[in-house]
């Protein structure tokens, strides 16, 4: 944990911020296009049964399920349902972890992560088996280890679940999904470091020369992919045969794209981000929707003059990633900045930018106030502000006072309130 504070007197910077004023507020409904699977249990079932994907499936047999360290909606109830159609194929499920080097690149790291998620056995019906050793399966055509999970190895078979959606890093045809997570989840803390270590131009090159070498030489029964709508819903289940996912993933990527949530802005003086974490992206928070990027690979957005993170989510465990992308943070947040779970994945991953310390304010108040000095306005009651809860969600708003006049009769917003003022405690953090 970082240890924040000093010898200096603090008042020196209240006295610098006390009168900057903060805008009343407004809340907003971001419209967006709302595709939802009704029956998600039912769909995993229909994919699975219907297409008869668990015949090979000896009666007895082991079958590992690969889960990531994101915070998808319902993927504890898809695994569960994963669970209970391997039993009764007469199978023996049991949960491994596939996050590469989240969770500070150890088996006791994961295996918590995974249940403060939901993935417990008391939930899913089947146990959690993490280890961060490997299996060399092979090499690729350009030499590259290809590396597997030892305990996905040594199964009697294999099946991978996760969302299809842009990456915060990189293009390719093949991003944050099923070839990616065969790659770099499954190949934990190693098998991340080959992928990641040429640097990120290189990854739509060697994600899908590792994956596809991979799926050659494993058990993979199956893989469940993922869409989520803008309201973080799930949109699309769709299972896929291992010879399937290397042609069928480009087609869900393009779809997801599509369908991400976003910011309907251009720019704006001042983005307040309530949470970040390795639950919500991999990056702490979704570059995409924020246009702050710790990779020269990627670009695109709104531009925001200042960005502010009041705090890293619980689930996150410490790992403070994104944070130094940041212009300013907060006491709270820094505190929970822990080195031993956020490094590891940076090491891994070669990019240093999201680990960075932004200036840190003691509170909420303050770090507004900074964001509103420090954006270069002639008139700080001007300042375009926006507040959103985390970049997953995106729906509900809060925008300042000062834009109402340009989003009234914009079709993509819905006004949900009347404007207030901005409600914070006696240490001067938001209610």
């Amino acid at each position: 944990m970082i240890s924040v504070g000093g010898k200096g007197d603090w008042r020196i910077i209240e006295d610098l911020l006390k009168d900057i004023p903060i805008p009343r507020m407004v809340r907003f409904r971001q419209l967006f296009p709302r595709p939802v699977v009704a029956d998600v249990v039912g769909e995993v079932r229909r994919g699975v049964a219907g297409r008869r994907l668990l015949e090979p499936l000896k009666k007895g047999g082991t079958v590992a399920i690969a889960v990531g360290s994101r915070g998808i909606t319902n993927q504890p109830l898809i695994v569960k349902t994963l669970v209970e159609e391997i039993r009764r194929a007469g199978g023996l499920p049991f949960i491994v972890p596939a996050m590469g080097s989240h969770a500070g690149a150890s088996a006791e790291g994961q295996t918590a992560m995974l249940r403060g998620m939901g993935f417990t056995e008391e939930y899913t019906g089947a146990p959690i088996r993490a280890t961060m050793d490997t299996v060399e399966l092979g090499t690729t055509a350009g030499g590259m280890p290809v590396l597997m999970d030892r305990y996905a190895h040594e199964a009697d078979g294999l099946v991978i679940i996760n969302r299809i959606k842009p990456h915060v890093c990189f293009r390719g045809p093949y991003e944050s999904g099923l070839m990616k997570m065969i790659t770099i989840g499954l190949g934990k803390q190693r098998g991340a470091d080959i992928a990641h270590n040429l640097g990120f131009g290189k990854m739509p090159e060697h994600i899908p020369e590792i994956a596809r070498a991979a799926i050659k030489k494993s058990k993979l029964l199956f893989a469940v992919g993922l869409i989520e709508n803008p309201f973080h819903e799930t949109c699309r289940v769709v299972t896929l045969r291992p010879e399937e996912i290397e042609t069928e993933e480009p087609k869900l990527l393009a779809e997801a794209r599509e369908l991400c949530p976003k910011l309907h802005f251009d720019s704006l003086d001042a983005l307040i981000i309530d949470e970040i974490g390795k639950d919500i992206s991999g990056s702490g928070f979704d570059t995409n929707v924020v246009g702050r990027y710790h990779s020269s690979w990627i670009s695109g957005g709104p531009v925001i003059t200042r960005l502010l993170i009041l705090d890293i989510s619980e689930k996150s465990k410490g790992n403070g990633n994104g944070l130094g992308m940041a212009d300013f943070t907060t006491q709270r947040a820094a505190e929970k900045f822990d080195f031993t779970q956020t490094y590891p994945n940076t090491l891994t991953a070669t990019l240093t930018g999201g680990v960075k310390i932004p200036m840190v304010l003691p509170n909420d108040r303050q770090a507004i106030q900074a964001c509103i000095k420090t954006s270069n306005l002639y008139d700080w009651n001007t300042a375009r502000i926006v507040r959103i809860r985390n970049t997953l969600l995106l729906d509900e708003i809060e925008v300042s006072e000062n834009m109402l006049p340009s989003l009234v009769g914009d079709s993509r917003f819905e006004i949900a309130g009347d404007p207030f003022d901005p409600i914070f405690n006696a240490e001067g953090n938001l209610f």
